[in-house]
């Protein structure tokens, strides 16, 4: 059989922007959109990673360019957008990935903690949609938000995480409506334990306090999860590209939950 990847319709010279690109799922996303024919723009806080991820998009035979910053300042969203327009032209695709909020003891939370939680990941996602609207609405493209399975199952040391990705549902559901007149197609995904830098961190974390074996501990993970297995960042990204291709037009509004079988309700 060929290796040669099968191009998903509709991705072929697109533009898409990728937030938290520099690794983890946002880098998956990136080389999968890439793979299948894409341009992207990379933006997240570390400019060495995101350096990493441009020369493997290049790699690929696509163009890159890469804006390092902090989606929580403000102006930082609209020189993404300004540098996208600038290299490429235009905004096709949009991928909010980035974002990350703290577990821990709902009590010991801060003020800072949950402000922290919302700035990025929510906020973040509701500014750069608002500053690549203009561009979509002209190519007649999409955004694909990436939300968490926190945000229908709920659990304890996941406040803050549950209550952010379940107000990222309602934005997109919200956003979709207006994607409906303006022809912008508006989807989320809902990851669940994934391989990425901050899950293993838990596994390790698991290994030490208990004295166990990895395996022990992502098989104690997944048992606690109720999940089938612990997904990897390129499952998250074939599943991305494919409801932004042409392939996935009958997906708007939609939430879609990737998660193993963490979510449990209808």
């Amino acid at each position: 059989m060929s290796d040669k990847v099968l191009e998903l319709p509709g991705l072929v010279d697109k533009i898409a922007v990728v937030t938290g690109a520099s690794r983890g799922i946002g880098a998956a996303i990136a080389r999968e959109l890439a793979r299948h024919g894409a341009d992207v723009v990379l933006t997240a806080r570390d400019p060495a990673p995101l350096a990493e991820v441009a020369a493997e998009v290049k790699s690929l035979g696509r163009r890159s360019t890469v804006v390092a910053g902090d989606l929580t300042l403000p102006d930082f969203g609209s020189k993404v957008v300004n540098a996208a327009i600038e290299t490429f032209g235009r905004v096709d695709l949009l991928v909010n990935n980035a974002g990350a909020t703290k577990r821990g003891n709902f009590v010991d939370l801060t003020d800072a903690d949950w402000d922290d939680g919302f700035a990025l990941k929510f906020f973040g996602a509701v500014r750069m949609c608002r500053l690549c609207w203009p561009e979509l609405r002209k190519s007649r493209g999409a955004v694909l938000n990436i939300g968490g399975a926190g945000g229908r199952t709920p659990d304890k040391p996941f406040t803050i995480g549950s209550s952010v990705n379940a107000a990222m549902m309602a934005f997109t559901k919200a956003l979709a409506d207006l994607g409906r007149e303006d022809d912008v197609r508006v989807n989320l995904v809902n990851p669940g334990l994934i391989r990425t830098d901050r899950l293993e961190k838990r596994i390790v974390d698991a290994m030490k306090a208990d004295g166990i074996t990895r395996e022990l501990a992502e098989q104690q993970l997944s048992n606690q999860a109720a999940i089938t297995h612990i997904g990897e960042a390129e499952d998250i990204a074939r599943i991305v590209a494919f409801m932004l291709s042409d392939s996935g037009m009958l997906f708007h509004g939609s939430l879609v939950d990737a998660d193993a079988g963490y979510t449990k309700g209808v």
